[in-house]
């Protein structure tokens, strides 16, 4: 928190994307600039507490959003769009996609233990 302030001269950054939930919210609430968007998109510290809405009004006039995949996947066609448009990028160099390890299928316990322990960075494949 402290770093962003002064990376930023105190302005705060314009969103923060926050995965891990309960042990990081309010410290990512505190690094967001008026008007900025914290987008919470996952729990694995555990679920964020009740919140009343007037703090997102006294640090800022914050926007708060918890998106789900599937209500940006509502129809085929955008699931085609969106999927076209992340491969493209991934094709094209412009999204790199790094993968920690793989599996054979028949491991698949133990990769969903290594990723449980939080012992990867990046991706994990599952091979058929």
């Amino acid at each position: 928190e402290a770093e962003v302030k002064r990376l930023t001269d105190g302005r705060g950054v314009d969103v923060v994307y926050d995965s891990v939930g309960k042990d990081t919210f309010e410290k990512s609430l505190n690094c967001l600039r008026p008007r900025g968007y914290m987008v919470l998109f996952g729990q694995s510290s555990g679920p964020v507490p009740p919140t009343d809405p007037q703090i997102l009004n006294q640090k800022g006039s914050l926007f708060l959003t918890r998106p789900s995949m599937w209500h940006y996947l509502l129809t085929r066609e955008e699931l085609l769009w969106r999927a076209g448009e992340v491969l493209h990028l991934v094709a094209t160099g412009q999204l790199k996609v790094f993968i920690d390890s793989t599996f054979p299928l028949e491991q698949a316990a133990e990769a969903h233990r290594r990723l449980a322990s939080r012992q990867t960075v990046g991706k994990i494949l599952l091979i058929p």
